[in-house]
């Protein structure tokens, strides 16, 4: 027969521990801050993308020439003296090769295509750097680039040119169709925004070539989203736990959902205090991982209060802390074998990722060692207080007493 341990014993002083970890990280809150990732703080977002320029164009003319780049193929925008206003499209499906698109580019009068590089223009498209002007004229070239098939940059190189930088990068797009997203947190002054831009597209050619970095798109994120991005966050969490409390009200009973709840916000602030005191950027990343404790503390918490419910119709004793114990006791294999089985993929992208990815495993690393701990002794404390003075209003009156609860087990 299983040995029932006394585990309300332990509930004063684990609720006195658990209060002095929050109480550390309520003093690291304000000694040392949060560190913010740049998902919650106005920025800088450029998307980049790293191939040899194809095609290299130039204007010998007194008109204006544009260039604007489309799905379906490049547009020439004429305008100005000496020619009439219009615009020449040439699509992909006529010209299929850069070649093709060269020769039908040069049929405009003034324009020089001159070829750098063959590939196809069809399979995805051509794209230029943004942060070039569009005007084609004598004094330089404006470079037109097609993604590279097999391209042997990826996310871990752009990352190492960029370290020390204090940006993040993310991969966008497939292996042959790839870009970068590369935020950074925004500048105090205008000045010091362009100066940025320009350390992030020289690092990378400095790194890639000269010629073979384009930026795709800018965009700016400012306080007002950065700040909506952080209000959506906070009520995401609060939705949760209250779809999570009505969940378990109505399966369970009112002081069962609100001991679930308590272990919910017990884990949160245990990695809340690990957060704090080592610094780690708290990243939508961060959010995740914590988002993902939300599910694993209620999982954990329901198996215990599971049997828990079917002991206190079944076992004949009116005392609730055994009925507790027992059901504690008979659930704590498969509580420590979950518990492990998980942290070792956890520990895993712990060991084998870096980044973003490491971040997400040191914290949910952190929130399943608590949630195994607050399903045990802080949700099952808290229900242990309420019903103090419980006296088995709940048990099935129709059955015998099959499973009496002996001394030998209580002890």
């Amino acid at each position: 027969m299983k040995t029932v341990k006394k585990f309300n014993k332990a509930f004063p002083v684990c609720a006195i521990l658990s209060c002095a970890v929050i109480l550390f990280g309520i003093i690291g809150f304000f000694v040392r801050g949060i560190n913010f990732g740049i998902d919650f703080v106005p920025g800088l977002v450029e998307e980049v993308r790293i191939a040899p320029a194809v095609m290299e164009l130039s204007y010998k003319g007194s008109a204006t020439v544009s260039v604007e780049t489309t799905n379906t193929g490049l547009s020439l925008v004429i305008s100005g003296t000496g020619a009439e206003n219009e615009t020449r499209t040439f699509t992909y499906g006529q010209n299929p090769t850069i070649q093709d698109m060269a020769n039908a580019l040069s049929t405009v009068e003034g324009v020089i295509a001159k070829v750098v590089a063959s590939a196809n223009a069809d399979s995805y498209g051509i794209y230029t750097d943004s942060a070039v002007s569009a005007r084609l004229t004598s004094d330089s070239v404006y470079r037109l680039y097609v993604p590279e098939e097999n391209s042997s940059v990826n996310i871990d190189s752009v990352r190492a040119a960029l370290e020390g930088k204090n940006v993040e990068v993310k991969a966008l797009g497939d292996k042959s169709n790839p870009s970068f997203q590369i935020r950074a947190a925004m500048p105090e002054t205008e000045a010091s925004v362009k100066e940025l831009q320009d350390s992030i597209v020289v690092t990378l050619r400095e790194k890639f070539g000269a010629d073979n970095v384009a930026t795709v798109k800018t965009d700016f994120v400012g306080s007002q989203m950065s700040s909506s991005l952080a209000v959506k966050s906070v009520v995401l969490a609060f939705v949760t736990l209250l779809l999570i409390w009505l969940y378990a009200t109505i399966r369970f009973h009112w002081d069962f959902a609100l001991g679930s709840i308590i272990a919910i916000v017990h884990d949160c602030l245990i990695m809340f205090t690990f957060i704090t005191w080592t610094q780690i950027e708290f990243s939508t990343t961060t959010l995740a991982a914590i988002l993902t404790i939300f599910g694993y503390s209620i999982n954990a918490t329901v198996v215990i209060l599971d049997r828990l419910r079917e002991n206190m119709k079944t076992l004949d004793t009116k005392n609730f802390s055994d009925i507790l114990n027992k059901s504690i006791s008979e659930t704590m294999t498969r509580s420590i074998i979950t518990t492990v089985t998980t942290l070792f993929a956890a520990i895993a992208l712990l060991v084998f990722t870096k980044g973003s990815i490491k971040t997400f495993a040191e914290v949910l690393t952190v929130g399943l060692v608590s949630g195994c701990y607050s399903s045990i002794f802080i949700s099952s404390g808290f229900i242990e207080f309420v019903r103090r003075n419980w006296n088995g209003e709940n048990k099935k009156k129709s059955e015998p007493n099959k499973n009496v609860l002996t001394m030998t087990d209580a002890q």
